[in-house]
């Protein structure tokens, strides 16, 4: 006798649990934060919701999720405008407390805006840490010199168009690829916009689409003598066979990396003040899945989830920040960036962000004999 078989769970029910708990847990923050003096949002017509979900998947071209046998097309829309209704819900309570003073910061409709925030994290996040060499000293301020107050490596010409990585977990190869543009572009004056995809498809130490390890990411182009440039090997946005013909074409190289020291805003701002620097936080928050603009001061944690790259910092307001850009399109955030909190009252900075930062190394260039020189006159006069 053949032993009984496990119940089939329909997807649909699936998702309509993740749906009821993801509402659950709404209302429990809602009570949790009942001490909130800003009166609670008058609930949307359904009407204006339906209206303002027909527009925003008209926006970003949303369409029903294929593969799925199990959920019939009504169905799934239907699920999807209730994940839609409550996002929604959840971000004009925060709004309204933003107008109150609440906070420094604004939600809005992401691109992320139908999806529960247990498919987001499946969805974009995939740093994967790993053991770090000893922090450097390489950016070490001599006594009485001054960092700049304010740095911003892209009005400096050393920072590409924020990229996609779309539902592929290579957040970590976008991270590096960016410090490496930076680097490249800082020694030679050359911003040329590098291939993601190379490290997805080629790099063994890491997992592509499941997750990687900037550092590992650097170790691969110092070992295979550079990398392809996204035009010639494009970016997929998934798992790929390495292409060993673009695996030769050796278009940028780098001659090392380094390790910022850990829990230490300041080394990570004396790194940032000379080039654009891989950091890796916790980004799996409802608030930074739905973030739109202002200086993110919003609760997070520190279990390091995610790759991205500091660009620059400043301050706004007497609230100091750091620059980041991220790989979630140019539809999320502030133009594909978001401006965190600096110098916090914790040494790993804001969501960890100076818990894992790291950078790569660029001597030289075959087209500019010259620029190791101007290299270690641009350090003289920022250490």
């Amino acid at each position: 006798m053949s032993a009984p078989r496990s119940p089939v769970v329909p997807a649909a029910a699936l998702l309509a649990l993740t749906v009821a708990l993801a509402f659950a847990s709404a209302a429990a923050a809602a009570r949790h934060h009942s001490y909130s003096t800003v009166p609670a949002q008058a609930e949307r017509a359904d009407d204006e919701v339906r209206r303002m979900y027909a527009a925003w998947k008209s926006e970003h071209g949303r369409r029903p999720r294929a593969g799925n046998c199990d959920m019939a097309g009504d169905e799934e829309r239907r699920l999807r405008l209730e994940v839609f209704r409550d996002n929604l819900r959840f971000i004009d309570a925060h709004n309204a407390e933003a107008d109150a003073g609440l906070h420094s910061f604004r939600l809005g409709l992401t691109p992320f805006a139908d999806l529960t925030l247990e498919e987001f994290r499946g969805r974009v996040l995939g740093f994967s840490g790993a053991a770090r060499r000893a922090g450097s000293t390489r950016y070490l301020r001599r006594h009485g010199d001054q960092l700049p107050d304010a740095v911003d490596w892209r009005q400096l010409g050393a920072v590409t168009d924020v990229k996609n990585q779309e539902q592929c977990g290579g957040c970590w190869a976008f991270s590096a690829v960016a410090a490496m543009e930076g680097i490249n572009e800082i020694v030679t004056g050359n911003l040329v916009s590098l291939s993601e995809q190379e490290l997805i498809d080629c790099d063994s130490q890491d997992n592509g689409c499941n997750g990687g390890y900037m550092q590992n990411a650097f170790e691969f182009v110092i070992n295979n003598g550079g990398i392809d440039t996204e035009a010639d090997y494009p970016y997929t946005g998934t798992d790929g066979t390495c292409d060993a013909n673009k695996l030769n074409e050796k278009v940028v190289t780098i001659d090392d990396f380094v390790n910022v020291a850990t829990n230490n805003e300041t080394a990570l701002q004396e790194a940032v003040a000379s080039q654009p620097v891989s950091v890796a936080i916790d980004a799996g928050g409802r608030v930074f899945q739905h973030y739109q603009s202002g200086i993110f001061n919003g609760i997070c944690g520190t279990k390091l989830d995610h790759g991205v790259t500091a660009v620059g910092y400043g301050s706004e307001d007497g609230k100091d920040f750091w620059i980041v850009k991220n790989s979630w399109s140019a539809d999320w955030g502030e133009g594909g960036y978001i401006r965190m909190a600096r110098n916090v009252p914790s040494p790993r900075g804001k969501c960890g962000i100076a818990m894992d930062a790291s950078y790569p190394v660029k001597y030289s260039s075959d087209n500019n004999p010259t620029a190791r020189a101007a290299m270690t006159v641009l350090e003289m006069v920022v250490a």
